[in-house]
């Protein structure tokens, strides 16, 4: 029985995109390219006496996109946007000429109507709807990526893949009833994609503004994390952007300042599945801030919710001390010891966060006794707990130069398509689909399901405006200790110490100073930082005592945080929605063969420091499992609290359920 094996996050699309340089190309050469690469990698790192699934255009358009969102800024949010209007737009150019109702064309959503009426159908309906995916695709990667930094590498892609597909991607008509019924199609498909052009202008994601926000402001000066402390911060509830000086950002862009709020606004546009009935319209500075799915609001430093605030924001310092490969801690990572949590088990309040998360690292998941596809147990997998971590931090981060959250959840998708004993049947029944049919619904539900993620996580976002980890910690840290009115550098609102993990500065440490300036300051046992790392491809930081003014969560120096609010988790929204839909969409909660692998190699992995020390897979049994193990990577990498993970993990669960319903409500019975 074999299992499902995920390849490397750059996909298929990174040989290509490498073929190519960084200014056009040769087109017979790209087209050569593109043709060996989407069809022949698609069996890379599945068995190789296996013949992968022929893949159709729609498989060879998403690759395309998601090389596009890569190849752009990380705007998770956005690019949550520009996958579902792409693979909207995709399938509506398949159910122009089936049963199948569509979602945009000859429809209306958000007082936008693109009016629709075909005189002729043609004979190949097949051919058609393939031409007009491919012009309607080609046409909104034009438009949504034309600002991307690398936008010739994307448009490189996208003009192969067109001369490869044997397309003139120079017929720019409208006309979709045109006497010639073999253009007709081509702009069908152009039509489709100016509707979604025009769409997207009336959607509430102030595109012609580039998506900023009109009126958010933050109520903190920005953190300068290569200072010691937190000594700009006002309000220890809300969101503090970051001023990293002058930096070089993913795309070799010269940067400098202080960083925006991605998508402060973002719960005004228009949404999937998301109902008036989801809906709460907050107040604040004049604007309507709306929030769909409202979990109320998370634990405050100010609002009476202290002890809370104090446990959620230490874990993520206590579990930074799991980062060291070296400390002799070795952990079963195999499905028999992880996963297998059932949404009853979830917290259902902040104080009972403290029994579903260990101090040790992970949750209460206790894993599964046998493969229920195979019958078998699964075999355990004992790898050190500091490389885990660092690899669970590092996969799931998707920040610069990935296909960010959602696009991670398509490539994952991909996967499972891909794989030998999948079949593609809707909701597990029924005749298998064609691949073409398989696809543009697949992409369509998950794409929505995606989309209301984003909406709802960044609504609550921006409302909230909740503060991150390194600001938290940083502060609590100046504040002093709240554990004995009797020692040094007490405060009721200080961090609570911990013998092992949070202490106080001694006039013996080795932290005191040169003129003990140090002495009766906080220090965590924590990943040292990026200080300790000259050459990440050779350097560890590891684990030590440091004053934990100098906290810093486990990301590279040019990141540090993401550039948004904490609460809810994008991250635990986006991936239990995903989850849900997959295991909807498949009729089954396991990957295929009960079990999905991704392989890591010893020292070939990591980016920001080297690493790990030893081979290991990425294993999950379910989906929810990989979601899970998602969530979870965001406290190790020291991005989310658990204050933001559960509330995330909860409405995504019910986003994928309803984008689920809501996308096969179009599908013809």
């Amino acid at each position: 029985m074999k299992n499902i094996q995920l390849k490397p996050l750059a996909l298929s699309l990174a040989v290509i995109t490498s073929a190519f340089g960084m200014s056009g190309c040769d087109d017979k050469a790209a087209e050569a390219n593109i043709e060996k690469n989407i069809d022949n990698n698609l069996d890379q790192d599945i068995d190789k006496d296996i013949e992968p699934k022929e893949p159709s255009v729609a498989r060879r358009w998403n690759e395309v996109i998601l090389a596009g969102i890569r190849n752009d800024f990380a705007r998770p949010t956005v690019h949550a946007r520009n996958l579902f209007h792409m693979s909207s737009a995709m399938y509506d150019s398949w159910a122009a000429y089936y049963p199948d109702s569509p979602y945009l064309l000859n429809n209306t959503q958000k007082d936008y109507t693109c009016h629709f009426e075909m005189d002729n159908i043609p004979e190949d309906t097949l051919a058609a709807s393939e031409k007009a995916i491919s012009f309607a695709t080609y046409r909104l990667i034009k438009h949504r990526f034309k600002l991307s930094p690398d936008a010739e590498d994307t448009f490189a892609l996208a003009d192969a893949l067109m001369t490869s597909l044997g397309y003139d991607s120079s017929n720019e008509s409208l006309d979709y009833n045109s006497v010639d019924i073999d253009a007709n199609a081509a702009a069908l498909g152009n039509y489709i994609a100016n509707c979604y052009i025009e769409y997207g202008l009336e959607d509430g994601s102030k595109e012609s503004f580039l998506h900023r926000n009109t009126v958010y402001q933050p109520t903190n000066l920005p953190l300068e994390p290569e200072m010691p402390g937190n000594p700009n911060i006002e309000n220890m509830d809300r969101w503090q952007s970051l001023d990293l000086g002058t930096y070089i950002d993913q795309s070799g862009n010269l940067v400098q300042g202080s960083i925006d709020f991605l998508g402060a606004e973002w719960g005004e546009v228009d949404p999937f599945a998301l109902s008036a009935n989801d809906l709460t319209i907050h107040h604040r500075d004049g604007y309507d801030y709306h929030v769909y799915h409202d979990p109320g609001a998370p634990p405050s430093f100010n609002e009476g919710s202290f002890e809370e605030y104090l446990w959620s924001f230490s874990l993520v310092a206590k579990w930074s001390a799991q980062l060291d490969p070296a400390d002799g801690v070795m952990i079963d990572i195999s499905p028999a010891s992880q996963g297998n949590i059932d949404l009853a088990s979830f917290p259902t309040s902040y104080k009972e966060h403290a029994s579903f998360y260990q101090t040790e690292g992970g949750d209460i998941g206790k894993g599964y006794d046998i493969n229920p596809v195979t019958g078998e147990a699964y075999e355990k997998q004992m790898v050190p707990r500091g490389d885990y971590t660092r690899v669970l931090a590092e996969f799931w981060a998707d920040g610069p130069d990935s296909e960010t959250p959602p696009g991670h959840w398509f490539v994952i998708m991909n996967e499972v398509n891909d794989h030998p004993e999948f079949e593609r049947k809707f909701a597990g029944t029924g005749e298998e689909l064609s691949p073409l049919e398989w696809d543009v619904k697949s992409y369509f539900a998950l794409a929505g399901a995606m989309h209301d993620s984003a909406i709802a996580a960044w609504g609550i976002k921006g409302w909230y405006d909740y503060i991150r980890p390194v600001s938290a910690i940083r502060a609590l840290a100046d504040l002093g200790q709240s554990s004995d009115e009797n020692l040094p550098n007490y405060n009721a609102k200080g961090l609570a110490l911990e013998t092992g993990l949070i202490e106080l500065v001694t006039a013996e440490d080795v932290l005191a100073g040169e003129n003990a300036e140090h002495v009766g300051k906080i220090k965590l046992l924590a990943w040292k930082g990026p200080d300790y790392i000259d050459d990440p491809t050779v350097d560890v930081a590891g684990v030590g005592w440091i004053l934990a003014e100098n906290w810093w969560p486990y990301q590279r120096p040019s990141f540090v945080t993401p550039p948004f609010a904490g609460y809810v988790s994008g991250h635990s929204t986006y991936s239990r929605a995903a989850a849900e839909l997959l295991t909807l969409l498949t009729g089954s909660k396991y990957f295929p063969g009960g079990m999905s692998s991704f392989e890591i190699k010893a020292d070939d992995f990591l980016v920001f420091e080297q690493g790990p020390s030893v081979d290991m897979k990425l294993q999950w049994a379910t989906y929810q499992d990989a979601s899970d193990q998602c969530s979870l990577s965001r406290i190790w990498g020291g991005i989310h609290p658990p204050a933001d993970d559960i509330p995330g993990r909860l409405i995504g669960e019910k986003i994928g359920k309803a984008a689920f319903t809501h996308a096969s409500s179009y599908f013809a019975k």
